[in-house]
């Protein structure tokens, strides 16, 4: 096996996985009852697929180019660094506001 054969395995990974995990991510915000319930759709699944998705990427990008490709690093960084932050934002205007919450959804919002 040589060199590149690897790499184009490995980018090939990470765009599956990236994928599959948005795919995942995608079908929890779509199906999933409560406004609680849905917020981890994207918040979790979707964000892992969109930075394998962007490791990819950047694996392609540096292998093509002979460098390492930091546009794709900076972009995962910041999305790690911002999804948990609105989801977190989200989450507590929605408990401000009362939302309807599924029986099934755990934990109960308390009171500032």
């Amino acid at each position: 096996m040589s060199d590149t054969s690897w790499v184009e395995w490995l980018i090939a990974a990470l765009l599956l996985t990236g994928s599959v995990f948005a795919l995942i991510g995608a079908i929890g915000l779509f199906k999933l009852p409560d406004f609680f319930m849905r917020l981890h759709g994207p918040t979790k699944a979707t964000t892992l697929g969109v930075g394998a998705l962007v490791l990819g990427s950047m694996a392609y990008f540096s292998t093509q180019s002979g460098s390492i490709s930091l546009h794709e690093l900076l972009i995962t960084f910041f999305l790690f660094l911002t999804a948990p932050v609105s989801a977190n934002m989200l989450a507590k205007a929605a408990m401000h506001e009362k939302l309807r919450r599924e029986p099934r959804t755990r934990g109960e919002p308390w009171d500032q």
